[in-house]
């Protein structure tokens, strides 16, 4: 199999999982420039017909890069965790970083073990210790 952009390990030494983490971060990354790029060309052009077409794609590239982060979600306990924390919360984002942090060492769960998938979580380790992948597939999501 081709190495895929990026990796800084072998190929060979990493498990399958890492290297489907390493090709969906890629593809983030991929879809995320393609948003910047639609959102240039929206703001440079002086046709207005040009411009929704392409704001469309540039939204379009919105929704691939997000059913890509899902599926990321679902792979990685401590991404997923993190998204629980910061997505969709209200005040500040750096004070919600202290309580979360401040949360973690009173229930001395060690969440900032490291990056990537599995670091110091299992399957059910989220919140309590109930709230991992298969937490999810038993809550229908």
């Amino acid at each position: 199999m081709a190495q895929s952009a990026g990796l800084h390990e072998p190929e060979d030494r990493l498990s399958p999982e890492v290297v489907d983490r390493h090709r969906a971060v890629v593809s983030i990354e991929e879809e995320l420039d393609a948003v910047d790029w639609y959102d240039q060309r929206v703001a440079a052009t002086s046709n207005a017909e040009l411009a929704a077409i392409l704001a469309h794609n540039r939204d379009e590239e919105k929704e691939h890069a997000t059913m890509v982060l899902e599926w990321l979600r679902r792979h990685d306990p401590v991404l997923d965790q993190h998204l629980r924390t910061y997505l969709f919360s209200t005040g500040s984002i750096v004070g919600r970083e202290a309580s979360a942090e401040g949360e973690a060492e009173a229930g001395g769960s060690g969440s900032r073990g490291g990056a990537g998938g599995g670091s110091g979580r299992g399957a059910g380790g989220g919140a309590g210790g109930s709230l991992g992948i298969g937490g999810l597939k038993e809550a229908g999501a």
